[in-house]
């Protein structure tokens, strides 16, 4: 039963404390979202969908209708590459952590390294600050809608995403998890896009709809775990287990691997760093060391040479919060290593839900998208923008701009500081700017609770 069932006036107050009960805590519990239209500015679904529509479209692409509400498009591709590709999203990994952004500790020289023999994307940022939204920016390609992550939703199952894309390109996906996939619903959402989950699998089978196949990380495979998991050596030793298991069968893989080393309680494997267990700096210093010793294995397998890695935080460290936002709290690094391209620095602004339709861009994939996620080369100059939210706080980063929405109905929009970040309230509001911005959170909302992200 749907908590809008226990309305029954029109006076918005009166109804939210006549629901102030048992009824409306359960359902609140199981839909775990906030209602867009209820509580936050609005345009019509017309003037909605019509900004939405000219903003994601591309110069290699072309809408499959032209109904309103149709965002379906035919991305148009060259000659395509079909590598292998393993997705690394690191857990709490700032871009401050990296000699590239200042910092002096010396705690990633791994990560270091391979960003000067990569697409380096030094400009990005992340749609949240929990992990949830870091799966759902990556894999759906979404801005990040109010309330919780579409990942802890339910009714969540055969949305549109970078899965049925892959798919459609006869890849095995994979999402490789450390810990127990039934937390945060991991399991179900990823199960419920098509791909095979490997996780301890210790939790009751009943808690999980796998809709695909499931793979258990023995305890003979775990060399050291914490509450969070296995340590990022173990989860990448399954990385590569799954690697060579999909080239004996002779099916190009994609994996979504998912670290937890660099979330405290900050432990590892004793022996590996020369920083001690428990620190934060320890914890990016073992994770980065973990990374490198991965590279330096997949270097041995014969699929190495066809395999794209794409190594990027799922969001920052110590980036949590209901209200506020801090824009520097969202800076995250990313890169596209062992592609067949020049090493790159991309300096242009970019969203964390823009990575994944970038590499398709540079693998020359023709396909079919319903993301808005956008390639980052075959967006316009001035068109870049970053979208930034929090539980219930909601924004867009362009033209150094950053136009924030909350569940109050408020609209403010602020000047971003070059040096630091930092927001300076703007009075004389850019219109342009508040429509597109309203209308990509109305419209992404829309279309989860309507049933338009589902698979067609």
């Amino acid at each position: 039963m749907s908590n809008k069932q226990a309305d029954f006036s029109n006076n918005l107050v009166v109804n939210e404390i006549g629901k102030n009960g048992a009824f409306s805590f359960i359902s609140a519990y199981q839909s775990n979202e906030l209602d867009y239209k209820t509580f936050y500015p609005k345009l019509s679904d017309k003037e909605a969908y019509s900004a939405l529509k000219a903003s994601l479209l591309q110069e290699n692409q072309n809408y499959e209708t032209i109904q309103a509400d149709d965002i379906s498009r035919i991305t148009k591709g060259g000659q395509e590459q079909r590598p292998n590709i393993i997705v690394i999203t690191i857990e709490s990994f700032s871009a401050d952590f990296l000699k590239e952004f200042g910092n002096k500790d010396h705690l990633t020289p791994n990560y270091d390294e391979l960003t000067t023999q990569s697409i380096f994307f030094t400009n990005l940022y992340a749609t949240g600050t929990r992990t949830v939204r870091g799966m759902e920016a990556l894999t759906l390609c979404v801005p990040p809608t109010p309330g919780n992550s579409i990942v802890r939703r339910p009714d969540n199952d055969k949305l549109f995403s970078v899965s049925a894309i892959v798919k459609s390109k006869n890849y095995h996906p994979y999402f490789i998890y450390g810990g127990d996939g039934y937390f945060d619903n991991m399991n179900n959402f990823f199960g419920g896009q098509g791909f095979d989950i490997v996780d301890r699998n210790r939790g009751n089978p009943l808690s999980d709809k796998i809709h695909t196949h499931r793979f258990k990380i023995s305890d003979q495979e775990v060399t050291f775990e914490n509450a969070w998991g296995i340590c990022d050596e173990d989860i990448y030793t399954q990385s590569i287990k799954y690697a060579d298991k999909s080239v004996k069968e002779n099916k190009p893989f994609f994996e979504f691997v998912m670290t937890t080393s660099n979330h405290k309680p900050y432990t590892f494997p004793a022996g590996k760093i020369n920083l001690a267990q428990g620190d934060r700096n320890a914890a990016v210093k073992y994770t980065d060391y973990a990374l490198g010793k991965f590279i330096k294995d997949a270097k041995t397998k014969s699929w190495f040479k066809n395999t794209v890695f794409v190594i990027v935080a799922d969001h920052c460290a110590s980036s949590a919060g209901k209200w506020e936002i801090n824009i520097a709290k969202h800076h995250i690094p990313a890169i596209i290593y062992n592609l067949n391209q020049p090493q790159q620095n991309i300096s242009r602004l970019t969203s964390q839900i823009d990575l994944m339709p970038t590499l398709f861009g540079y693998l020359g994939w023709n396909y079919k998208s319903e993301l808005y996620g956008k390639d980052i080369n075959q967006t316009k100059a001035g068109d870049e923008r970053a979208f930034i939210g929090n539980y219930r706080t909601l924004g867009m980063l362009k033209n150094n701009i950053f136009t924030q929405i909350d569940d109050r109905k408020r609209i403010k929009q602020f000047e971003v500081s070059q040096a630091d970040q930092s927001l300076s309230e703007v009075h004389a509001l850019n219109n342009y700017h508040i429509s597109e911005t309203i209308a990509h959170y109305q419209t992404a909302s829309e279309r989860f609770k309507n049933g338009k992200m589902k698979v067609k």
